[in-house]
């Protein structure tokens, strides 16, 4: 009898799971676009190299193994909980019951996911977008995650989606951590968590200026995001700088939501942050957007509102270097009271996430300012200006072709560059006084000759302007060959500098001293660059300017001069027009002789 019964249910139990492989490999179902989109598959294997998440042991290099096995898994359920294969992969089960009709599958009890799908409450979804974080190498891109709004009115109480390396920057050494990014030594994982978690990371620890770019993703689109990232919320995958990282990560999620978009072709090589932005974008997905002034930014609004000793005093206050009450005491009109002891709130909250603070006296200070401000009543807030969109801002790839006159001999300049921005492309959307490139190559022809001017393998520069609230140290760095050795050939260099810059709102100033290696004819050649800036970007929807004076002192007593300037106009978001000017004293074996060079360039941003 009981023979019977197994053999009963096994009848049962091979009926309907036949009938499903059947349909399956009659349609073909493993080659549709979104069982690929759920497998991560690119390139004929999956990019996720962690086992646990397949069922196959083929799973990774075989769609159709996958496929079989998770169809199997489904009918052939051993738990009936949260191991289940049911809970374990929500959107796998919801398209396989939708593409062929399944019937008769086990139930499953899925607490745990249920609870956090409560909890979660998908509606909607928003694309955010960290901007660059000026004095740190590795964020200078930028970020992207997810956020997954809720019915809830504030968004606050939402969930963000995140991407990143299971490392810590802040506590390895920054040449290893940027190698092992490069090359994959590092492990990317997803992680669900509360959106006022990423915010407090990013807009007030690292006080970056948050922009939310709302998704027009439907609640069911939505939710189908939602079932595919409970399935990878585990998952380990290598984790690579430029091409598998956190904003690439994030597209493999919003196809999921919306299978007809090409968001991942868009990419040949290189993933940019904000370049994951601009192609959400050309898929139609971004419906608006909103903005999150950091930390500083709320900060710096205060000088619209405030002198240079009023200024001085907030600072003070937020240091507990004097109390509240001395304001009354002095005349101070009660809104300017106001302003101060707001701008010291917020100050004396920078200085603790700074660590420049310990809790106990933060504490206390915070207290005192915030019940000295209570006691003037309400007023009118002073809010930041709303930077440009970096939506608007120009594509990352750049071509640049046009007309050179290289002493007094004509030229075709012509250039490429992969990624990303420089001091001379136009600032509009991008912040201020930074500069990141990667491999970007110029050279010029003539009748003659043809030439290497450039071939920058890294260019990073940060230019932070010091003001009455804040003193920052500017830095830069440059890995490459380029002709600013005495001689007119690109020879490979080095270099690493820092200054200081002060600035207003039509531009800044800049002082920089560079220490620079040179490798000429096999052997190393040093130098230091003492270089002093002028940046002029008031009007940079339009227009936007760069001159720059360099004395530069090699170790066998040679000295040199270069002065260059470039005047940049912004015709349309990715095209722009480039006057230059370079002037460099050069040296040859017998005889010195000035370089005069002008240029007339035009950029296109791709």
């Amino acid at each position: 009898m009981i023979y019977l019964s197994i053999l009963f249910s096994s009848i049962l139990f091979a009926a309907p799971v036949d009938s499903a492989l059947k349909e399956a490999m009659q349609k073909r179902i493993y080659e549709d676009r979104y069982w690929a989109l759920l497998l991560h598959y690119s390139g004929g294997e999956s990019e996720i190299e962690d086992d646990s998440f397949f069922i196959s042991e083929n799973g990774r290099v075989s769609k159709k193994d996958e496929l079989v096995a998770t169809i199997k898994a489904l009918y052939g359920e051993e738990a009936a909980d949260d191991n289940s294969t049911a809970c374990r992969y929500p959107a796998r089960k919801r398209w396989l019951v939708q593409r062929l009709d399944l019937k008769d599958l086990p139930e499953a009890e899925c607490r745990e996911y249920e609870k956090i799908l409560k909890r979660v409450d998908p509606e909607s979804a928003t694309l955010v977008f960290p901007s660059a974080h000026i004095n740190s190498p590795a964020s200078m891109f930028g970020h992207t995650f997810v956020r997954i709004n809720s019915s809830y009115n504030s968004r606050l109480l939402s969930y963000a989606v995140n991407y990143a390396a299971d490392a810590d920057p802040n506590r390895e050494n920054g040449v290893v951590f940027a190698l092992k990014g490069l090359f994959g030594g590092y492990d990317g994982k997803y992680s669900l968590l509360p959106y006022y978690d990423k915010l407090k990371e990013y807009r007030d620890t690292e006080n970056r200026d948050i922009w939310e770019y709302d998704l027009n993703l439907t609640k069911e689109e939505t939710l189908r995001m939602f079932e595919h990232i409970w399935e990878v919320k585990d998952v380990r995958s290598p984790y690579y700088f430029f091409t598998r990282n956190c904003s690439y990560e994030m597209l493999w999620l919003l196809e999921a939501a919306r299978p007809g978009t090409g968001l991942r072709e868009r990419f040949i090589f290189e993933v940019i942050p904000l370049e994951t932005v601009h192609a959400a974008n050309g898929e139609r997905l971004v419906a608006s957007t909103g903005y999150r002034p950091s930390k500083r930014s709320k900060i710096e609004a205060y000088k619209t509102v405030l002198e240079s000793e009023d200024i001085a005093a907030a600072k003070r206050l937020a240091r507990g270097e004097t109390e509240a009450s001395e304001l009354d005491g002095k005349g101070v009109p009660v809104q300017k009271r106001r302003y101060i002891l707001e701008a010291s709130i917020e100050l004396v909250q920078y200085y603790y996430q700074k660590g420049e603070l310990e809790k106990e006296s933060y504490l206390d200070i915070f207290h005192n300012l915030t019940s000295a401000r209570a006691a003037l009543g309400k007023a009118e807030r002073v809010e930041p200006k709303r930077p440009p969109d970096p939506l608007k801002s120009h594509r990352a790839r750049r071509v640049v072709a046009g007309a050179a006159d290289i002493s007094s001999e004509a030229a075709a300049y012509f250039g490429f560059r992969p990624a990303y921005h420089d001091l001379t492309d136009p600032l509009y959307g991008f912040l201020r006084g930074t500069q990141i490139e990667f491999m970007n190559i110029e050279g010029y022809a003539t009748k003659k000759r043809a030439r290497l001017e450039k071939a920058t393998i890294l260019s990073i520069e940060s230019l932070t302007q010091s003001d009455e609230f804040f003193d920052e140290l500017s830095w830069r760095t440059r890995i490459g060959w380029h002709r600013d050795y005495l001689d007119d050939k690109s020879r490979f260099s080095l270099s690493v500098g820092a200054g200081l810059g002060v600035g207003n709102d039509y531009g800044y100033i800049y002082a920089m001293i560079d220490p620079q290696l040179f490798i000429v004819d096999g052997g190393a050649e040093t130098a230091v660059d003492a270089a002093a800036g002028l940046v002029i970007d008031r009007y940079s929807r339009v227009t936007n300017l760069l001159l720059e004076y360099r004395f530069k002192h090699y170790e066998g007593g040679r000295d040199q001069n270069i002065l260059s300037f470039t005047q940049n106009f912004r015709v349309k978001e990715n095209l722009s027009f480039k006057l230059g000017y370079r002037y460099i004293q050069r040296e040859t074996q017998n005889d010195t002789y000035d370089e005069n060079s002008f240029k007339l360039l035009a950029a296109y941003y791709f």
